[in-house]
């Protein structure tokens, strides 16, 4: 059972653990071989035949890096000879920006992030692992962290998952308030909770847990029939201790995300002024509850593919988009039968379930994300930006699924796959 002192004790294990990972990760570095790397000049000139600058597609422009960054994006004929200037023509590729991850578990399951990298996805957000400061971006996976999840004690994930690096209970507001601070001090960038009862249809997490919980939009006529024979549900934060969650986070100038995906986490989320949805929620959300989370600027983010099998997801998809919410692409890398990279199948989600064209989904991935990170240049195809890039051979719009298996890796200007050819 978690307490205040045990949470306070676990902060201390953390930090020591913390400089031990430093020095076994220094020490691994300097013996084990990096990601390869193609060696080229602090200058690379890209011409290809379409650019998604993160916002737009565009004919017939060039992009030069310099020294890690977008220089100049402009037509392929403004630029001049430069013997200094290496130059990769792609012909008739799609150059775009590298994806945002939003939703990864890289740590629990232990995904190499080289792997991530080698398949789009140059920057992530790590869930419900360990906390630690942002890092990477130049010739690596770009990787920010949540730390643990802040949950309920017994509730979820600690439930099912555990607790070790993964959840940390809090039994009231000034240890919620405790916790956030800590999190924050070692360098979480958003403040991730559970408001999780259990027992959805389709989900996940549900699979073994198959108590009805009381969701207006799946109301039982007979709920003391149905409880009889059910677990009770996990226990959620309440709604005050949600509420100092938030503050303290803003405070600080971070997000909260919760993972809801019912109507009883819905309902709390939004009284306490919770500004993200970790996932697209599973059960059917009476559309009120949309309509307010709309009225309140909350961003969703997807992980539609993952929780395809939900009842509610396609219809919750359908109307927030009817709605003009915010929809960010997140696949939940390291989630069983997800990708571990691009997930082609998301973009797909994005498109048919919320009514996306493709240039909006690739906005969900790119421009849009960096925005929601706070980070405007990244995911972007501009002046100063990140060169953070990758490129397939011919159209999206015709070669959706080759956005998984990308011929041109870019992070922070050095190359990391390159299939295509260096021009003469």
């Amino acid at each position: 059972m978690w307490s205040r002192i045990s949470a306070g004790k676990y902060f201390d294990y953390l930090r020591r653990v913390r400089y031990f990972c430093i020095a076994v990760t220094t020490a691994f570095l300097s013996a084990a071989p990096a990601l390869a790397q193609e060696p080229v000049s602090s200058s690379l000139l890209l011409h290809a035949a379409r650019v998604f600058d993160g916002n737009e597609m565009r004919s017939g422009l060039s992009v030069l890096v310099k020294n890690g960054r977008i220089a100049e994006i402009k037509p392929r004929a403004s630029f001049k000879a430069d013997s200094t200037v290496k130059i990769i023509d792609l012909g008739d590729a799609t150059l775009l920006p590298g994806f945002i991850e939003l939703h990864a578990h890289l740590s629990y399951q232990k995904v190499p992030a080289d792997t991530v990298l080698k398949h789009g996805i140059t920057t992530i957000r790590d869930l419900g692992g360990p906390v630690h400061q942002p890092y990477g971006g130049e010739g690596s996976l770009r990787v920010l962290t949540s730390g643990p999840i802040i949950t309920a004690p017994h509730g979820y994930p600690i439930v099912n998952l555990g607790a070790a690096n993964i959840a940390i209970a809090v039994a009231g507001e000034e240890e919620a308030r405790e916790t956030v601070r800590h999190l924050i001090d070692q360098g979480a960038v958003v403040i991730k909770i559970a408001l999780e009862p259990g027992g959805e249809t389709g989900a996940p997490w549900s699979s073994h847990h198959g108590h009805a919980h009381h969701n207006s939009a799946h109301a039982d006529p007979h709920p003391a029939q149905v409880a009889s024979h059910s677990p009770a549900a996990w226990p959620m934060l309440p709604e005050a201790t949600v509420k100092a969650i938030v503050d303290e986070a803003h405070r600080h100038q971070r997000k909260v995300s919760a993972h809801v995906a019912e109507t009883a986490g819905v309902r709390i989320a939004l009284n306490a002024g919770v500004d993200e949805w970790a996932h697209m929620p599973c059960d059917l959300i009476p559309e009120p509850l949309l309509k307010q989370a709309k009225a309140q600027n909350v961003t969703i983010v997807g992980t539609l593919d993952t929780l395809s099998k939900c009842a509610g997801i396609a219809r919750n998809a359908a109307i927030w988009a009817e709605l003009g919410g915010e929809l960010l692409y997140g696949a939940e890398i390291a989630h069983p039968d997800i990708p571990w990279g691009i997930d082609a199948q998301e973009l797909m989600h994005l498109m048919h379930m919320a009514k996306m064209e493709l240039p909006d989904a690739l906005r969900a991935a790119t421009a849009k994300a960096g925005q929601h990170l706070g980070v405007p240049l990244l995911g972007t195809i501009q002046p100063g930006a990140p060169a953070d890039l990758i490129a397939i051979q011919g159209n999206p719009a015709q070669h959706l699924k080759r956005l998984e298996y990308p011929g041109l890796v870019i992070s922070g200007g050095r190359i990391i796959v390159n299939d295509f050819v260096f021009a003469d």
